[in-house]
């Protein structure tokens, strides 16, 4: 990728899609080339938590919502150290932004992270072509980086797909490194980050747990070298058919009978620790708006998703799996896709969504604690 940042708002900009649709607009951001896979958002606000979000990486975002960058960007609500999204199309960016805590445009931090950006497209009939295409392929050019057409097809065609794609260990730590628990801790619990959120940490520090995140490499040894009560698997990007390592940890605390708690990418890595096969969507589930039906209560939560895998697991029968019985806990209201995943005996769930919240909904804090629930009776 090559990037500058002048006169960006000026600069003409081409996306590029591998099926050869074509969308003409001005630079966003910086000015240069990109590419990923196409995917779309459907939150109307939470943007600086979705570019922060581990589990875009090499993913160009497109955002339903028409007009975006009304509340700038602030230092608070970052979920990682970076912006993580390989590109980013909007319709209509905010000329200035207007929030007490904005410290600066979300243009401006585009342009100062390198990340290329187009505006002034028909974002609606983008996502309309991804809803009956599927995700795929796309690259965004402006500036010097604007050949003609059939060149930036054929590069956007020798890119690499996201089916295949192992990149966890490109976004997660390379250090193990400690969040405490805040007021009096009650638990101490390892987390593998294979793309973890600011927020999740965080929210299971609000009730008293130690949580010490541990590299994608860890190992089982790793895992219980600091005495877990419980032991956590995050988000992350790419294809949890290629995650080998994290399945064969999972495994190893599964035989332990630790308790466990999977989210997003870790709902996945639990479906294959238990025998479930997973498969690509045909444009995924992003933004702050899915329905959700926790199974084992009833109850319908909005939740926010960011995920182009799935389990595929049995809705409506437990499975024996080699760590006793399964079944499917949650799925989601739209397309009946599994969200969630529980085993019956032993001390493990997960989910396919993101209950950290961060851009909410709430509805689903209630899951960290179920986790506690399950560290507590652990422990009795």
């Amino acid at each position: 990728m090559t990037t500058s940042t002048r006169g960006a708002h000026r600069t003409p900009a081409v996306l590029v899609l591998e099926d050869g649709r074509i969308f003409r607009g001005r630079a966003y951001g910086a000015v240069g080339a990109t590419f990923g896979e196409a995917v779309f958002s459907t939150g109307m606000t939470g943007y600086q938590e979705t570019l922060t979000d581990p589990s875009y990486h090499r993913q160009v975002v497109v955002m339903t919502a028409p007009h975006v960058g009304n509340t700038g960007i602030n230092d608070e609500d970052m979920e990682s150290r970076r912006i993580w999204v390989s590109g980013y199309v909007v319709r209509d960016p905010a000329r200035e932004p207007s929030n007490w805590r904005s410290t600066r445009s979300l243009d401006q931090e585009l342009a100062a992270q390198g990340v290329v950006g187009i505006s002034g497209i028909d974002t609606r009939a983008l996502t309309r072509h991804l809803r009956e295409r599927g995700a795929m392929r796309v690259g965004i050019f402006s500036g010097n980086a604007l050949p003609d057409e059939g060149t930036m097809l054929a590069e956007v065609r020798q890119t690499p797909e996201m089916s295949g794609a192992d990149l966890s260990a490109e976004v997660a730590t390379t250090e193990a490194y400690v969040v405490p628990a805040i007021g009096e801790k009650k638990f101490t619990v390892a987390a593998v980050d294979l793309g973890i959120k600011g927020m999740t940490p965080h929210r299971m520090a609000e009730r008293g747990i130690e949580v010490h995140v541990l590299p994608a490499t860890a190992t089982v040894d790793d895992v219980y070298a600091v005495e877990p009560d419980g032991v956590f698997f995050s988000n992350g990007p790419g294809d949890p058919a290629t995650a080998d390592h994290p399945v064969s940890v999972m495994q190893g605390v599964l035989e332990r009978g630790t308790p466990l708690f999977g989210i997003c990418f870790g709902n996945q890595i639990l479906g294959r620790a238990l025998g479930f096969g997973t498969f690509k969507l045909k444009y995924g589930h992003r933004g702050i708006n899915q329905p959700v039906q926790d199974r084992t209560t009833g109850k319908v939560e909005v939740t926010a998703h960011n995920h182009g895998f799935a389990v595929d697991a049995p809705l409506d029968q437990v499975s024996d799996t080699p760590y006793g019985r399964a079944e499917v806990s949650h799925v989601c209201l739209n397309d009946n896709v599994v969200e969630g995943l529980q085993l019956l005996d032993r001390p493990a769930f997960s989910v396919q969504y993101h209950p950290e919240a961060a851009a909410g909904p709430h509805d689903a804090a209630y899951l960290f604690d179920r986790f506690v629930n399950l560290m507590e009776g652990q422990r009795a």
